[in-house]
């Protein structure tokens, strides 16, 4: 039976784009009930942008593209990017 040491000392062993694929593979197996609460500065944090982007007053980048330029600042290039 593996426990978490293993688990996590074999998934160092993975490339970095197979630890990325993990991650958001674990990640969406979380369920959103079992996330711990936010706290005030978070909540105010997200009503504050949240009134901003309602209001237009900021500008918004989409999420692959912002992705990509986060693995591309790490050396890592995704199969599918197109730049």
């Amino acid at each position: 039976m593996f426990n978490f040491e293993t688990l996590l000392a074999d998934a160092r062993c993975l490339p970095v784009p197979e630890r990325i694929q993990l991650i958001e593979a674990l990640w969406d197996t979380v369920p959103a009930d079992s996330l711990p609460p936010l706290t005030d500065e978070w909540l105010a944090e997200i009503w504050r942008r949240s009134a901003e982007f309602d209001s237009g007053s900021v500008k918004t980048t989409p999420w692959e593209q912002i992705r990509a330029e986060a693995l591309c600042r790490v050396g890592v290039m995704e199969q599918n990017a197109t730049h």
